[in-house]
């Protein structure tokens, strides 16, 4: 059954939703101000390569907070133009709560949430009627990256803009898996290797951030959606078209 947490007890939720996170890590708050406590978790977390998506409402960013988000490779940034919510959940569990991510939030106000878990059959339906609402916001957010100077800006790279597609290509011609490395057919459509598109496909988000590029295999951020690093996608223009 669902539970009523306070302050403390929310904090201490919201703690254990990122330490216990596998695939799933969403966390929803108008405002991106970390306590140095999940500013620890989070960088847990980006080094065993498992992304987090933030879904913010306001864009103001003071530059300490820029400069540690930027350093997290695999953090997902979304914005969502009137949010108001503060919601925090990974696969399991589900905190809906007044309380946002930030030091004066938690010692300063008075909050109050309830805690949710998929292990109580009691809570499944009101998990996944929330779990509903979060995959709207979630799919009307615009994703914000960095620019070369730092800044927080909306993504150029989008589901309703250009995708690579592949022209016919030789069969000798190699790629590499953008999730593990390994060795697969040259095709930006398919960038995945079996294994790791079953995992990807629990999901299939196609801006979830990867780790190699699929054309020369170096380590770089890519995604199924831009499985190339620049050099590759420049180097390859005349292996690939664009298609709206």
């Amino acid at each position: 059954m669902a539970k009523f947490v306070n302050t403390r007890k929310a904090a201490a939720a919201i703690d254990e939703i990122i330490r216990k996170a596998e695939e799933r890590l969403i966390l929803i708050s108008p405002y991106l101000k970390l306590s140095n406590d999940f500013r620890e978790l989070l960088e847990f977390r980006n080094n065993k390569n498992k992304c987090t998506t933030i879904i913010f409402g306001k864009q103001e960013l003071n530059p300490d907070e820029m400069k540690f988000l930027e350093g997290l490779r695999f953090i997902e940034l979304k914005y969502y133009h009137n949010l108001h919510a503060k919601c925090y959940l990974n696969e399991k569990q589900m905190v809906i709560t007044s309380l946002n991510l930030y030091d004066f939030s938690m010692v300063n106000n008075k909050e109050m949430g309830v805690l949710l878990d998929l292990n109580d059959p009691n809570d499944k339906d009101l998990y996944n009627d929330a779990w509903s609402e979060i995959e709207l916001i979630d799919s009307n957010s615009e994703r914000f990256e960095f620019t070369p100077d730092g800044r927080l800006q909306k993504s150029s790279n989008s589901k309703q803009e250009k995708k690579v597609v592949t022209k016919k290509r030789k069969k000798h011609e190699k790629g590499k898996c953008i999730r593990c490395s390994k060795d697969i057919k040259l095709d930006p459509l398919a960038p995945l290797c079996l294994a790791c598109y079953r995992s990807w496909n629990k999901y299939g988000n196609e801006e979830h951030p990867e780790i190699y590029c699929h054309v020369c295999g170096i380590e770089h951020q890519t995604s199924f959606l831009k499985p190339t690093c620049y050099t590759c996608f420049k180097a390859n223009k005349n292996k690939l078209e664009f298609s709206i």
